[in-house]
């Protein structure tokens, strides 16, 4: 256990990046997390501004203000900023050795990224690293199509069972494009539409390709992936399908088994909705036998499981506190 469990004492935690989806998310979990107390949230656009104010879903829940300096005086610090941010920060604001990161953007998410000066940053995805992720001081938080499709195919790949090309179709809510508005991300474009993008050259493809890899080192196999826009605020699911010799309860053990020992990642034997993740930090997998193809289906909240609420896992398990510290959450459902 860790010295502040010991002690009783919370956990003191800081956000980088507050104002945004990611960073209220973070907040929402936070501020009811049983064993960890938001000790500053930085935004230097809304500095001197109430939380509340930004994020009005918490009006009543918190009297934090926004900060534009960076307190030291932490045991964890979240960066929930943008893509290419997150190492210009740390670049420019030198951050305490003893003080753990947890950065939710992609910048140190490869492995010949994953060391930035002094720190070494762990891949954390817990259903593929959770030990190393017990010991991290620093960790790279997944991006959300890259955990709903690992965990669709991590079962496979650790019975070195990825023979064939895999073909995957996944859909994400608005929420994945991030605050700032773009024309995909206005209501009036999105709504009542549908659109492809990033057709077989999604970012997210390395860093699932370094995964399966880990697990499976001989694998050669293309990953097809078609990423699609939805007509929907949040949540993500993906469609897989590969060539198998599995029959299908075979493959309901593997997944069953592979996933027994991980708190938020469970297997339906019945198939699933995308209601049934969202507003959680759960992942539901379905698989089906149609021929020789092995049909996959893995849901998750963008922003939760595939963000957020994957972070403070993380900072659980670094920390040596339950899993599931303040992540037992209620999906929205209807």
């Amino acid at each position: 256990m860790t010295e502040q469990i010991v002690n009783n004492k919370k956990i003191k935690a800081g956000i980088i990046g507050g104002a945004g989806y990611t960073g209220g998310e973070m907040l929402r979990i936070l501020i009811n997390h049983p064993n960890v107390k938001v000790a500053f949230v930085n935004s230097s656009s809304n500095a001197g501004n109430l939380i509340s104010d930004v994020h009005t879903d918490l009006f009543g829940d918190t009297d934090l203000r926004f900060v534009s300096n960076i307190p030291q005086d932490i045991d964890v610090l979240f960066l929930c900023v943008g893509h290419g941010d997150a190492k210009k920060f740390l670049a420019a604001n030198p951050i305490k050795e003893n003080i753990k990161i947890i950065d939710l953007s992609q910048d140190f998410r490869l492995a010949a990224n994953a060391k930035f000066e002094d720190r070494n940053f762990i891949y954390g995805l817990p259903e593929l690293n959770r030990d190393a992720i017990k010991s991290a001081k620093n960790v790279a938080n997944p991006g959300c199509f890259a955990t709903c499709i690992q965990l669709g195919l991590l079962p496979l790949a650790a019975k070195e069972l990825l023979k064939g090309e895999v073909h995957i179709n996944a859909t994400t809510g608005s929420t994945g494009a991030g605050q700032s508005l773009s024309t995909t991300s206005h209501f009036s474009w999105r709504n009542n539409n549908l659109s492809i993008y990033k057709a077989f050259e999604h970012q997210h493809l390395n860093e699932i390709g370094e995964s399966l890899v880990q697990l499976q080192p001989s694998i050669t196999e293309t990953l097809n992936f078609i990423p699609q826009r939805g007509a929907f605020t949040r949540g993500i699911l993906a469609s897989m399908y590969v060539e198998s010799d599995l029959t299908l309860e075979e493959a309901q053990k593997l997944y069953e088994d592979y996933y027994n020992a991980h708190p938020f990642t469970h297997v339906s034997r019945k198939n699933i909705d995308l209601k049934q993740v969202v507003n959680t930090n759960k992942a539901l997998v379905h698989v089906e036998k149609h021929g020789k193809k092995l049909f996959i289906i893995s849901i998750i909240d963008n922003l939760l499981k595939g963000a957020s609420g994957q972070a403070v896992q993380n900072v659980n398990l670094m920390f040596g506190l339950e899993e599931t510290a303040g992540l037992r959450l209620k999906a929205a459902n209807f």
